[in-house]
């Protein structure tokens, strides 16, 4: 086997198996004007992420996204809300523009979006059901991780999804956040642990000409 960000790859990338999760690309974190936006830093990862939509469409590869909502009538994520108190009154919240996934990266109709109300998108939600039977009844054993930001859901997603025998793939140049520090630390921790950590190019070229190194999982 072959090293990968200083490690023996652990497992192969299958495209048939994978399945493509957006997350929280939302207007209220990533646009001007949002209620939780802060730098454009996050907004440096849109190329990859259309590469990534564009071909995961073209072959056939199941597109997901989650999107945070909060409410009005109740702290509903009060803990989350207690470090940006912000959100005790306004933001992500449904009928919005803010709540909505920005217009550069639109779903499909036929695509599904994961309503979610903590950092993990599997809190409570119905995305591990969805994983387990789209296209098939466990077809699905590969999660790409994408989308804002990095050390907060992205990664809370990748370590739950790790905990539900799910591999994780978290696209370095595709998952963005405000700091830089904050982004290395993410990708050493799930590097280390919970799954394999590779750059747009890399993984296009995986995908689509299929790898020879790795262990054969599940």
């Amino acid at each position: 086997m072959k090293e990968e960000s200083g490690k023996l790859v652990p497992w192969k990338i299958r495209r048939e198996r994978c399945a493509l999760l957006v997350i929280d690309m939302q207007n209220d974190f990533l646009k001007p004007g949002g209620v939780l936006y802060f730098n454009d830093e996050p907004m440096r990862i849109l190329p990859q992420i259309k590469r990534l939509l564009d071909f995961s469409r073209k072959t056939g590869i199941p597109v997901m996204y989650t999107k945070t909502v909060l409410k009005d009538q109740f702290a509903i994520s009060p803990l989350e809300a207690s470090y940006q108190p912000v959100l005790f009154q306004k933001g992500l919240r449904e009928g919005t523009w803010g709540v909505e996934i920005i217009d550069e990266l639109a779903p499909l109709p036929e695509e599904q979006i994961v309503v979610k109300h903590r950092y993990d998108a599997f809190f409570n939600t119905n995305l591990e059901l969805l994983l387990r039977n789209i296209g098939g009844s466990g077809k699905i054993d590969t999660v790409i991780i994408v989308g804002t930001v990095t050390n907060v859901c992205c990664e809370s997603t990748a370590r739950a999804a790790f905990m539900r025998d799910f591999k994780v793939v978290f696209v370095s140049d595709a998952n963005g956040t405000y700091e830089e520090a904050a982004h290395r630390a993410t990708l050493y921790n799930i590097g280390r642990f919970f799954g394999r950590v590779i750059d747009t190019e890399t993984l296009l070229a995986v995908l689509e000409e299929g790898e020879e190194d790795g262990t054969e999982l599940l």
